[in-house]
């Protein structure tokens, strides 16, 4: 992951760190460009967080995800900057914008492609596994 963001940087994300952990259940802290996500989508970061949610911040976000098909949703369990607790549908809307940013264009509104034909994912203590 960190080589494929020095090589294609991602707009509005500027590094990530994953942990994986059972039942696929995954950990995240990435440094997000808030003004540039509120650029692309003015009106996204609700008024009581633009004081905190400016620039470049780390956001520690928690999610869990499902495989439907050839494909991959996912739903935040927890996310938190600083100390503060961030709502779910904020981040996923988030999340949401900066994907559909990406050169691949993501729609996390719904399952996301899975790539190299695989049909199913799973996680066992910091493993992804996966099948086709």
């Amino acid at each position: 992951m960190s080589y494929a963001l020095r090589t294609t940087p991602r707009p509005g994300i500027e590094s990530v760190k994953v942990k994986i952990f059972a039942h696929n259940y995954i950990s995240t802290y990435t440094v997000v460009d808030f003004d540039a996500v509120e650029r692309s989508r003015p009106g996204t970061i609700p008024g009581f967080l633009r004081p905190m949610l400016h620039g470049k911040k780390p956001v520690w976000v928690d999610c869990r995800f499902h495989t439907v098909g050839p494909a991959v949703g996912f739903s935040v369990e927890k996310a938190y900057y600083d100390n503060v607790r961030l709502p779910a549908f904020f981040v996923e809307k988030m999340i949401q914008i900066v994907a559909g940013r990406q050169p691949e264009k993501y729609d996390t509104s719904k399952p996301v492609p899975l790539p190299f034909g695989l049909r199913k994912l799973w996680t066992v203590d910091q493993t992804i596994l996966g099948e086709n």
